[in-house]
């Protein structure tokens, strides 16, 4: 079995995106690892002809934004931060069908590229795909495939030339590659392209994405610190998610209904299969109370995910 060079690859892939890219590049940066490393070796092939652009859809998990803009501060590359929340969550009024959402998202995030990528006189669009994005469609058909990982698919009128450094890599490689380039995101958890979108089963308002943002973030805090204390390894990925059911629970000497949230957490190599994490009941314990406190008056249940991939999927949308 060859054993991955990550600076073999990271001297290649420079080359290759110095000579597919002609003219001005634009990448969308979450913070992740996938587009920090595409970002790092776009910034390394084409220079100040490279501009990292930051979209706040308003899904982003708890103190995201501050994050990214911090991270890409030290990596010399242009970078912009554009606080789109308000058209995203127009955009997605009334939508709940997963797939619709996704591509809602797809379609606005491309629009919003095409109008920095106008502005700053880009033909190229960098993008972070990497192999699991399109090798589970069985087919080779990326745009399917994207769809459920990414960002909702490419729109068939896209204005601009699509450059993916990474498309042949597991996210195994991608880390080792990024800890090879000093990146900061290189241990970072997974986080899907459509963001807290996809942990919400339900209408995507702004009170609904408050609610699953707050559970994402005590379930991140609450296993990180167990991991700290040697209670148990950290999951290759853990987030919440806010299901659409109510169900009746007590409030104070009374009956009420509230939401439920859904812990997952999985161990897996490379995303294509995954095995749910045996979180110690104690973390669990934890979670779910400082949840129900937290959010007393939305939250009642929490439940967890013991279901592998396959026959689930590790994000639930």
């Amino acid at each position: 079995m060859q054993v991955f060079d990550a600076d073999k690859f990271i001297e290649e892939a420079v080359a290759s995106v110095k000579e597919k890219t002609k003219g001005k590049a634009i990448i969308a940066c979450s913070g992740g690892v996938d587009s920090s490393v595409s970002a790092v070796i776009a910034g390394r092939a084409v220079g100040d002809r490279l501009l990292a652009v930051f979209v706040d859809t308003g899904l982003m998990r708890k103190g995201e934004v501050e994050e990214v803009e911090a991270m890409f501060r030290d990596t010399g590359i242009n970078f912009k931060a554009v606080d789109a929340s308000k058209e995203y969550f127009e955009a997605l009024k009334g939508v709940t069908e997963p797939e619709h959402k996704r591509k809602v998202i797809g379609e606005k995030f491309i629009r919003i590229f095409e109008r920095e990528a106008k502005e700053f006189g880009a033909k190229y669009l960098v993008q972070g795909t990497i192999a699991p994005d399109w090798i589970e469609s069985g087919d080779g058909v990326r745009d399917t495939i994207k769809s459920h990982h990414n960002v909702g698919g490419l729109p068939k009128d896209m204005d601009m030339t699509l450059v993916e450094p990474l498309r042949d890599l597991y996210k195994d490689e991608v880390r080792q590659v990024a800890r090879k380039l000093g990146i900061k995101s290189s241990e970072r958890q997974p986080f899907p392209g459509p963001g807290l979108a996809v942990r919400c089963l339900a209408e995507v308002t702004p009170e609904n994405i408050a609610v699953v943002r707050e559970a994402c973030f005590i379930v991140e805090d609450e296993i990180r610190k167990a991991a700290e204390a040697e209670k148990m390894k950290l999951p290759w990925q853990y987030f919440a998610v806010l299901l659409p059911a109510r169900s009746v629970g007590v409030q104070g000497d009374r009956r009420a209904y509230g939401r439920t949230i859904a812990v997952r957490a999985v161990e897996s190599i490379d995303g294509m299969t995954a095995a749910h994490s045996d979180i110690p009941l104690s973390v669990l314990n934890s979670i779910s109370q400082r949840i129900t406190s937290r959010m007393k008056d939305e939250v009642n249940r929490v439940v967890y995910d013991i279901t592998d991939k396959p026959p689930a999927t590790i994000e639930w949308e």
